[in-house]
């Protein structure tokens, strides 16, 4: 029998509630056709269906009070993850999975990130991002040694990882269509967003939310900036479910 590969997400605070998390496994399982455990940690585990295996959220022993930057990611790279082993995909709450994702777990590499919609440089987007469960656990240790001087040097977790793994191990990013961004993919430009709906990026697999609007506000056109206008968009009807 094929080995299980793990899809992983994270839910803390009071941003997303528990439907976040049961609408992600619903698409993961639509679109994933090999064996996989799926896996939240979180601070909150009511709500989740059944199928959701949850686990408290790793300790990271972070200052009460900072300013969210997503660090509690980096805690994904503990050298014991529960008991979790092998090939692990980690998915942002606020995606839309609207194609078959199998390819996550084949293509070649060893630390595999989205290249930053907005950045020139070398950057990744942590909304999906694969790696070997302990593999790379000094990340973690590196973090918790020297957490003061990261946070004044990295605005958040992904600009971090992304300077690490570059300097210590490697990064690389998956095929440029693969994740597209809704605001800078999706939305028509200019005029045309006022009278057009959001497309579906030709071969893109997985459609990422980032700052606003989210998904269900996007759904029904709600969000975005007065510049930025955007439409009800039925194909996130269709896959964020």
């Amino acid at each position: 029998m094929e080995n299980k590969v793990n899809v992983i997400c994270m839910k803390w605070g009071e941003k997303y509630d528990s439907s976040y998390v049961n609408i992600l496994y619903n698409m993961v399982d639509r679109n994933l056709k090999r064996p996989f455990r799926f896996v939240c940690f979180t601070d909150n585990k009511s709500g989740l269906l059944d199928s959701i295996e949850s686990f408290d959220l790793p300790s990271l022993n972070l200052p009460v009070g900072i300013p969210e930057r997503g660090w509690m990611k980096i805690s994904t790279f503990a050298s014991n993850l529960h008991d979790l082993s092998g090939k692990t995909l980690f998915l942002d709450l606020d995606i839309v999975i609207i194609d078959n994702i199998d390819a996550f777990f084949d293509y070649s590499g060893d630390f595999l990130i989205i290249k930053d919609f907005r950045k020139k440089n070398f950057i990744g987007n942590s909304s999906v991002y694969r790696f070997e469960i302990g593999k790379y656990y000094d990340v973690l240790e590196h973090f918790r040694e020297n957490f003061e001087k990261i946070k004044t040097s990295f605005r958040n977790e992904q600009e971090f990882l992304s300077d690490y793994m570059k300097k210590n191990h490697s990064l690389e990013y998956w095929p440029e269509d693969w994740c597209k961004s809704f605001k800078k993919d999706c939305v028509e430009k200019g005029i045309k967003q006022f009278f057009k709906p959001p497309k579906i990026p030709s071969s893109a697999k997985i459609i990422i939310f980032h700052g606003k609007p989210n998904p269900p506000d996007a759904m029904i056109g709600k969000g975005g900036k007065w510049y930025r206008k955007v439409l009800p968009t039925p194909w996130i009807k269709d896959n964020w479910r």
